[in-house]
């Protein structure tokens, strides 16, 4: 049987013809390369073609006197491309009212440039950082305002994201803390900025928002549930905190009927600061007799033996659980569904440690807005691994539908 002859098409006959000139990946890829050059023809060309149906004529064509506008040479143009930058000749008419599409008047830059400069504000990069790298990889020379501005425009990202309508319920909401240094007033200080982060019905993370204050205390989380129901949060049956200051008197104003739980696992850390380094691990065992028992009050008697022991020798550790006992044996009222889900806040402590990655690198940042935006781009990255709903929601979320069968959706 005899075979076709594969024939080639025009198009792989003038891509041969283009490539039998380069002799290596910087003649193709390089600063003046051959995908530069193809860039910039096809670029002017579509100019031109715009041109041409702007003014109904073909170039050297004869224009009648009753068309009026006519072709005017060119204007050297300098375009900031993902990869480098080229020198275009855009067209122009006589009269001023071509406006072309393709590369607009005042354009500057091509999309993806946009994208490259927010992907590295998004890792914590400063303006000079993003300077360097893009001169480095692409030659491509951008100005700190061409930076600016491209970053201005998350912001109303930011503001849409922060005001977006909320659910009715959530069923479970951790709140935590990170601190940013910020030049407030010619000075270098420590702002704090407060998330909270919510497990939804279906079991997924939600982020609802970020606020940032000087001051911890009633007064500022007042204002922050306070929004929160104006965004349309009604109800919350769980929220874990890590012993954030006026918290509890805030959250009961707003949401009265939330229980809150406070994270067993800072509560062992800060137990563990008085101990000497040969005890830790005793005194370790010891605690989580308490927090793994089977009921409060069993719970209780362990934390009673606990104390007999351990008194005399470390006395503020006990004291610090019988202090805080009524917030952290919340816990104990639910099953182990939901035990492992409430007890700590290591939801939001590992959202916390992706964003303190994006931050290491920087320095103090000129204002809040620029915190926000930062924090908001590393927040969308984190995100994208929420794809999952948390480990065993199911069953949680069956028992929470027994437990609170009129205040979750049946």
């Amino acid at each position: 049987m005899s075979r076709k002859k594969k024939t080639k098409s025009r198009a792989d006959e003038l891509l041969d013809e283009l490539l039998g000139e380069c002799k290596s990946a910087e003649d193709i890829l390089g600063r003046d390369g051959l995908i530069k050059q193809l860039t910039k023809r096809a670029l002017e060309r579509a100019l031109k073609g715009e041109l041409t149906t702007h003014l109904g004529y073909e170039p050297h064509e004869r224009c009648e006197e009753s068309r009026g506008n006519a072709r005017n040479g060119t204007t050297p143009k300098k375009l900031l491309l993902e990869d480098g930058q080229i020198f275009l000749d855009t067209p122009r008419d006589r009269d001023g009212s071509f406006e072309p599409q393709i590369v607009r008047k005042g354009q500057r830059r091509i999309e993806g440039l946009e994208r490259q400069i927010v992907a590295l504000y998004a890792r914590g990069l400063t303006t000079r950082e993003i300077q360097n790298h893009l001169q480095e990889l692409y030659q491509v020379e951008v100005s700190a305002t061409l930076i600016s501005n491209v970053t201005a425009e998350i912001t109303a990202e930011v503001q849409a994201w922060q005001n977006r309508p909320l659910d009715a319920i959530y069923p479970i909401v951790y709140f935590d803390a990170l601190f940013v240094k910020s030049r407030q007033g010619g000075h270098s200080a420590p702002r704090a900025v407060y998330l909270a982060l919510a497990i939804t019905l279906e079991g997924n993370k939600e982020l609802l928002g970020m606020w940032i204050a000087d001051q911890e205390g009633a007064s500022f989380w007042l204002s922050v549930f306070t929004e929160l129901r104006n965004r349309g949060m009604q109800d919350c049956l769980i929220a874990c905190v890590d012993g954030l200051k006026g918290f509890e008197q805030a959250i009961q104003t707003v949401f009265p009927r939330t229980c809150l739980q406070l994270c067993i696992v800072h509560q062992i850390r800060n137990s563990l600061r008085y101990v000497n380094y040969k005890h830790r691990k005793e005194v370790a065992e010891d605690l989580r007799q308490v927090y793994t028992a089977p009921t409060v009050s069993a719970a209780e008697q362990q934390l009673q033996a606990f104390a007999h022991k351990w008194d005399s020798q470390y006395p503020r550790i006990a004291e610090s659980w019988r202090r805080n006992w009524a917030q952290l044996s919340t816990f104990f009222d639910h099953p182990p569904e939901i035990r492992k889900i409430i007890y700590t806040t290591n939801a939001i402590e590992s959202l916390n440690y992706s964003l303190r990655r994006v931050l290491k690198n920087r320095g103090a940042f000129p204002d809040d807005d620029s915190i926000m935006k930062v924090l908001f781009l590393a927040v969308n990255n984190a995100s994208k691994r929420w794809t999952r709903p948390v480990h065993s929601w199911i069953d949680a979320r069956n028992r929470f539908m027994i437990m609170f069968p009129d205040r979750l959706p049946q």
